[in-house]
Formats: structure tokens, sequence, C-alpha cells
């Protein structure tokens, strides 16, 4: 059977939150710790250069964001559901906004209490790709601070109905990226004093907490890339009419942050969800590697 693997960091807020759907599946999986920044060496074969982090590995499939990685867990284990009822597939819309300027406060605010105590060498990789500035973080963390206890007051309004989690009685994707914020408060030391506000958030958080992360089992980077070598891509071709592109075209990918890399190879799939693109590498062999079409710059090559 194949195996589902994660390359991650332990830190990594957006692994959190796979992890925690992982969890949410019971689901058993592989774990391959790469490093968190650039380079990825043992990682490059199978993503072309994307360098974010996590990447979901399923054979000879590679999946490049959260968001395409958290559809391909639902496919390859469909039970338990991580698009719960009443919410169902609206919880992407509240994992979207949880992902994107909140995910940006929650960090900012945490990371620059201990600003000071972070390598140079993280700030410079970190800068490359997003921007982030140590001094600029510092001077910004009273407003970014003050924005991400506004998120938690809305949070608190939204669980005081008693409702166990975001979309009702289960958890879903919603929980697990909303959650991975708080989560990364926690790592800095920081869950206690933020969430004494909001008791209900408290609660809630510490029902996600309690989901763990599944069956994990650690695997080598050479171990995942011999996976990727005897298997062979699953991904089905699909070009939208509107798309702008065909099929078996050179292309070249790369997310909106600013410093992304740039991942090239021909065109298999691109439509309003998602964009796949197959590339050739002599330790991989053929893999395809999938995005989301959200956030992604689309290029021929």
């Amino acid at each position: 059977m194949t195996d589902l693997i994660l390359h991650h960091y332990s830190r990594s807020p957006y692994a959190e939150l796979v992890r925690r759907a992982l969890g949410i599946k019971g689901a058993a999986w592989c774990s391959v710790i790469i490093p968190n920044m650039a380079p990825k060496p043992e990682l490059t074969p199978l993503t072309g250069g994307y360098r974010k982090t996590p990447v979901l590995q399923i054979g000879a499939d590679i999946y490049c964001d959260t968001a395409i990685a958290i559809d391909a867990i639902e496919a390859f284990q469909p039970q338990p559901t991580l698009f719960p009822a009443p919410l169902g597939r609206l919880g992407a819309l509240v994992a979207m906004q949880a992902g994107g300027a909140t995910f940006s406060q929650a960090v900012g605010s945490a990371m620059a209490v201990v600003a000071d105590q972070i390598d140079d060498a993280f700030f410079e990789d970190r800068k490359a790709l997003f921007g982030m500035d140590r001094e600029r973080m510092k001077k910004a963390a009273p407003h970014q601070t003050a924005q991400f206890t506004g998120w938690l007051a809305k949070l608190e309004d939204a669980l005081a109905d008693g409702r166990a989690f975001l979309g009702g009685d289960a958890p879903g994707y919603a929980d697990c990226a909303a959650g991975m914020n708080v989560w990364f408060q926690a790592g800095m030391g920081l869950k206690e004093a933020r969430l004494a506000p909001f008791p209900h958030v408290a609660a809630w958080i510490a029902r996600c907490d309690a989901i763990e992360h599944g069956q994990r089992t650690d695997m080598t980077a050479q171990a995942a890339l011999d996976v990727a070598l005897a298997a062979s891509p699953t991904a089905t071709a699909q070009i939208d009419d509107d798309c702008g592109f065909t099929q078996g075209q050179p292309v070249a990918i790369r997310t909106e942050d600013p410093g992304a890399d740039t991942v090239t190879g021909t065109l298999l799939r691109c439509t309003a969800r998602d964009i796949v693109l197959l590339r050739d590498d002599p330790r991989v062999g053929t893999v395809a590697v999938h995005f989301p079409r959200i956030g992604q710059i689309l290029r021929p090559a």
C-alpha cells in the first residue's frame, strides 16, 4: 500500500496543520524531517525547488502547499472527513482566512518576543522569501499583537454558543488551520497569557490538542526518494478551456511570495482548483508535482 509521507520539521506551523489533519483521520504516515531553510537537497528532486514546508508525498505524486495536501489526504482516506457537516467545504474558506493575514499576525507577534534569540541565517532566509526583517518585526509587534488579539476575540464569539469545534461537533480542516496559529503562540510560551481573556478558545484548543497526530513512523529522505522512483504518478490530465495553456506545454510556476523559487516542468493539469506539472529527475524518475490554483503564478517556461 502506498504510504502518506510528510516532509516537515517540528516547528513549522503549516506542518502542524497537516499533522493535526492526519490525527483527525487517525492516519498512518511516514515522517521525513527536512531543514527549516534552504537548501533542501533531499527534497528538491521531488519538488523541483519548491522550498516551503510541508510537502506531502504519495508515491510519485508530490503535493506542494497545505491546501492541496489536505485535498490529497481527504481523497486518500475519506473518513472521517476533514470537512464535517454542517460547515462542510466552507471549512476551506475558514482555513484560507486563518492562513492569511491572521497567520502573519500570529507569527509576527510571537516571534518578535524571541527575535533577538533567533540566528541571523534564519532571518536572512525568510527575508529573501517573505521580506521578514528582525527590526521591522519588533517595531510592528504591538500592532500585530492587537490584530491577533482581535481575531481571538472573534473566535471566542464563534465558540460561545457551545460548539465543540468550528464546524460543529466534529473537528476538521478549519480547526487545524485556526489551531496552528494558537499552537505557534504556545511554542513561544505565550499561550496562557494570550488566551486568558478567551476561555472558549482555550477549551477549544485543548480539544484540538487532544487529537494528536495519528500513527507516525520515521523515514529517511533517501527512502522517500526510493518510493517515488519505484512508483508512477496517478495524476490525470485536464486543461480547462480558459486556462490559457496547453497540455504538455513547458511551464514555470512559483508561489506569490516575493522571493519564491520557480519550479519548471510540463503541464498536465490546469483547472480552477489545481495545477500539476510533470518533472523528471534521475533520483526519482517522473513525478507529478501538484499545486493549488490559488496562490500560484503560472507562466510559459
